[in-house]
């Protein structure tokens, strides 16, 4: 399957950090056939949609409604890109989380399914807990996973439903790790520290990372796989595209580096000499923090994913280049 101009396709979370996004990539394939559904709330993720071509907006609670009342009003779509969801690792709402995040999932792919619609959700690398058990996204035991805050669980709650109800062999889950990029502005605390940093380093001078708990790692020596939002909307739409590739897909770099790595990759792209402090992790965060995650994207690349991906400094220096300074959004590039 092809998305072309004619494809009629539906993006939850559109205005959102990853949803946006992917209608940016949409229109540069020639996509605007495009139904956008978001909460916008109060903070500005509005300003996402501003440069981006799309058909129509619906609310995302007026999308439940029509649904589970009315389904046949929506009309049909090729595609069904479900990014909407709470993000904050550190929401506290368990009633919220598994609303918004497993219950209303469950009925989109429901429908999706019922109407022959190619459904892609975003699941999330927070499954895998403290990655004790590995990150394997062909883990056939997925309840052996422990994820360590309610956001996780609420990812892995409808993964296990979807493999319960043999769901998960039609429809594709998307794991991604650490992405940043363009867009993210709105998330508040759940913004990367790309972005956060920039303000640092304007502000300061200087970049704060959390000191290490843990004696086998250095202060900034944690590891993330940080994936640049422009390889994490091309991974979606090629898994989108690809009919015969359905389940769980880890989305990262395959990659890991330090926060100090990446701190350093800031600093370069504003031609800036590093300077960085440490500062203690919170309490609260000390005993859901991860020391380390790495895609293995063995599984993506055998679905004939073969793009070179953005290495570390190439992402950065294209993030705070080419809209940070200037405070562009995708699409706003001249």
């Amino acid at each position: 399957m092809s998305l072309n101009p004619e494809s009629r396709i539906l993006v939850t979370g559109g205005a959102g950090f990853i949803g946006s996004a992917l209608v940016w990539e949409l229109n540069r394939r020639g996509c605007e056939n495009i139904i956008i559904s978001d909460r916008l709330s109060t903070d500005e993720k509005w300003k996402n949609l501003v440069p981006l071509h799309f058909h129509d907006y619906v609310d995302g609670g007026d999308l439940e409604k029509h649904i589970r009342s009315s389904p046949d009003s929506l009309g049909q779509f090729d595609v069904i890109l479900h990014l909407g969801a709470c993000s904050a690792t550190t929401e506290k709402d368990a009633d919220y989380l598994m609303r918004n995040n497993y219950e209303f999932t469950k009925i989109l792919c429901k429908w999706a399914l019922e109407n022959d619609t190619r459904f892609v959700y975003a699941s999330s690398a927070a499954t895998y807990g403290d990655g004790t058990l590995g990150m394997d996204d062909q883990l056939s035991d997925l309840h052996s996973l422990r994820p360590l805050n309610m956001y996780g669980y609420s990812k892995h709650l409808f993964d296990l439903h979807a493999k319960r109800t043999r769901m998960l062999d039609k429809i594709v889950g998307l794991k991604y790790f650490n992405v940043y990029g363009p867009n993210e502005d709105h998330k508040a605390d759940m913004r990367s520290v790309v972005h956060k940093a920039y303000g640092q380093i304007l502000d300061q001078g200087k970049v704060q990372l959390f000191k290490s708990h843990r004696p086998d790692y250095k202060d900034g020596e944690q590891m993330r796989d940080f994936l640049y939002v422009k390889d994490a909307i091309r991974m979606t739409l090629h898994l989108a595209e690809t009919k015969t590739a359905n389940g769980l897909f880890n989305l990262g770099s395959g990659q890991a580096h330090t926060w100090v790595q990446l701190a350093q990759a800031i600093f370069a792209a504003l031609g800036k000499e590093p300077d960085i402090q440490f500062v203690d992790m919170p309490e609260h965060l000390q005993s859901k923090y991860q020391y380390y995650t790495c895609a293995d994207i063995t599984k993506l690349r055998a679905s004939g994913y073969t793009q070179d991906l953005y290495t570390l400094n190439d992402a950065v220096r294209d993030y705070v280049q080419g809209y940070l300074t200037g405070d562009k959004r995708l699409g706003d590039e001249s």
